[in-house]
């Protein structure tokens, strides 16, 4: 598939889902609301249109029916751990703040990741550091001596089912984007031209 027919299906999966939105919020499915979803989503998507966010891996539909069954699994193992920590009796649970260094290379996988770590109970992303791809998250009940292992091993599963749902390296091509500057004309410049290794940390050992 070339780029602009990519672009061309993105753009028409977005017109369709907005569509279908606008129905649902009118409650009633009809030519009238069928054809205002699509001017309104038209209207959305050419005036309103946010920038190009580069797409540049591939999606692989069992890889990401394995992610879902990743995502689903931990919310609910961790939804348990929440509750139990909540009702336990003893001090209260120990919270900390971690830093986990990414080996996902794309924007737009890093913003999926991130959203879903948060809706991981208990979790949430604090910041990222984009230059040098490393997530901040705040994580409940750390007290026990594994625990923070443990969690690091759990981000390192989700990120894996991530990278091999959309940007497995043999199939990564950094996308090239149109950009605009200050006093200049339009340049185009190629995202992501990133050459450090994510996957060892500043001293060669392997990052967790």
């Amino acid at each position: 598939m070339t780029l602009m027919h990519r672009e061309l299906a993105l753009k028409l999966a977005l017109v369709t889902w907005l569509t279908a939105v606008w129905v649902l919020l009118w409650g009633n499915v009809s030519v009238a609301n069928i054809a205002g979803g699509i001017v309104v989503a038209l209207f959305v998507t050419t005036v309103l249109a946010l920038p190009t966010v580069p797409v540049e891996g591939r999606v692989h539909p069992l890889s990401v029916v394995r992610l879902v069954g990743v995502l689903v699994y931990y919310a609910l193992v961790s939804s348990v751990q929440v509750a139990w920590a909540a009702v336990r009796p003893g001090p209260n649970p120990v919270n900390a703040v971690l830093r986990y260094p990414v080996r996902i290379k794309s924007d737009l996988v890093l913003t999926f990741m991130v959203d879903s770590l948060n809706m991981v109970p208990g979790t949430l992303v604090l910041e990222i550091d984009r230059a040098e791809r490393v997530l901040y998250i705040h994580v409940l009940d750390v007290a026990k001596p594994d625990a923070i292992d443990q969690f690091r091993t759990i981000v390192r599963v989700y990120e894996d089912a991530f990278i091999r749902a959309f940007e497995r390296d043999s199939e990564w091509h950094p996308a090239v984007v149109h950009t605009t500057r200050d006093d200049e004309d339009t340049v185009v410049e190629t995202a992501h031209d990133i050459t450090t290794d994510y996957s060892a940390g500043p001293d060669g050992k392997d990052r967790q």
